[in-house]
């Protein structure tokens, strides 16, 4: 396993803890989804706050503003600011009723480059729009897809959603699988299971 998810709850219950504790337990890089979104001064502050921890990643949300992504990327140099674009819990349905112009494919494109161009080197967007942001961002970009579902397993709260095989073929670099495994009786077993199935 190459890098390990720290998400809002986690940190929200353990805070740097959390990631002490996971870096006693494995070697691999740390993934912070905190998805930060404010003004770019506060989001630069607490980009700041977390520098002790060295993160590989930081979500913070495309749609703070390339001022935001920007002030994120240069308060934390060293880590891949990765730009959230549209959360794969909205369907086309509820973006239109929030006023997002166009289907989630073009609002995720839209977004991934205006981050891309602030100063993320990550994105992360649904595997049903990875194809596309690929495209539109480039290869040196990294693309994180949740909303990563095995085959038949409950999408729950997820509106986007494709297994890891399809995530991977469609140019994924990082899949965050999480209540699949979290939620299983034996999580180590699932999460050998699915990777088993990708080999």
């Amino acid at each position: 396993m190459s890098t390990l998810k720290i998400g809002l709850e986690l940190f929200c219950q353990e805070g740097p803890a959390a990631v002490e504790k996971i870096r006693a337990a494995a070697d691999a890089d740390l993934f912070l989804d905190l998805k930060l979104h404010d003004i770019p001064a506060t989001v630069a502050g607490a980009a700041r706050a977390v520098r002790p921890l060295a993160p590989r990643f930081l979500t913070v949300h495309a749609a703070g503003g390339p001022a935001m992504v920007t002030a994120a990327a240069e308060a934390l140099p060293d880590t891949s600011i990765a730009a959230v674009t549209i959360l794969t819990s909205l369907s086309a349905v509820v973006l239109d009723r929030l006023g997002i112009a166009g289907p989630p494919e073009s609002a995720a494109v839209r977004l991934a480059a205006l981050a891309v161009d602030a100063g993320a080197r990550a994105v992360v967007c649904s595997p049903q729009e990875v194809a596309a942001v690929r495209s539109a961002v480039g290869p040196d970009v990294v693309l994180i897809t949740p909303g990563v579902r095995p085959a038949g397993a409950d999408h729950q709260d997820q509106a986007r959603v494709a297994t890891p095989a399809e995530a991977l073929a469609a140019g994924a670099d990082l899949l965050v699988i999480g209540r699949p495994i979290t939620g299983a009786p034996d999580p180590g077993e699932a999460a050998a299971r699915i990777g088993t199935n990708l080999r």
